[in-house]
């Protein structure tokens, strides 16, 4: 028996397959940031904390990471280039419409913030800098960007709080990386899972923040209930 690609895949099914490329524990983790940003603001608009979730979700969460795997297939899925690109285009598709609406009822900026996260989905994903595709770029790009814009999408300015902020998201996505690329180091090494003895040093922690974090963002939200 040899290891999945990462502790949630279950790659070997269609099914499967999507579900593993979704990379939902860390997604969740990432969408936590944006209800962080939105819950340091004064009041919490739910509509534009909506609208935002639901622009990462399709962006980061479906597209960024459909596109990731059809580059260099990472997690091995047996999903077709045309179906991975299907999934990567729909999604930052969706979250562009999300934009537009948002720009409508927001603001002309939100259509500034879609396209710096289009840039930084499309080149992160695709690799195409590695000033993008690198530790520095996946903390910036995955854990203060999303602060920033959910406190922005709520008041229209970016204070030093939102700051602060961004910097403790980018800081815990810069340990998940490390961590994240320990452990794929051995799951993609080919040994049997049985033999890779050291494996959970590196995803417990990864496993803990996963769950933190959501917590964290949902324990923020409700002092605005």
């Amino acid at each position: 028996m040899t290891v999945q690609p990462a502790f949630y895949g279950r790659t070997g099914t269609v099914l499967g397959d999507l579900v593993t490329i979704l990379h939902l524990p860390y997604t969740l983790w990432h969408l936590s940031y944006v209800v962080i940003g939105a819950a340091l603001a004064p009041h919490v608009d739910a509509l534009r904390l909506t609208g935002t979730v639901v622009a990462f979700a399709a962006g980061l969460g479906i597209g960024a990471h459909a596109l990731d795997e059809v580059h260099d297939r990472p997690l091995g899925t047996s999903l077709s280039d045309r179906t991975l690109w299907v999934l990567g285009a729909g999604g930052l598709a969706v979250a562009a419409a999300v934009a537009v609406v948002g720009s409508l009822v927001i603001s002309p900026w939100v259509l500034v913030w879609a396209a710096a996260g289009t840039v930084l989905a499309l080149a992160y994903s695709l690799e195409w800098t590695p000033l993008i595709h690198s530790d520095p770029g996946f903390a910036l790009a995955w854990g203060a960007f999303p602060v920033v814009v959910g406190y922005w999408a709520q008041t229209g300015t970016v204070t030093l709080a939102a700051m602060a902020m961004a910097g403790v998201a980018a800081a815990l996505s810069a340990a998940q990386r490390s961590l994240s690329k320990s452990a794929t180091r051995l799951r993609r090494s080919g040994m049997p899972v049985d033999n890779i003895t050291d494996l959970s040093r590196w995803e417990d922690p990864l496993r803990y923040l996963a769950v933190a974090m959501p917590l964290l963002a949902l324990a923020l939200l409700t002092t605005h209930l």
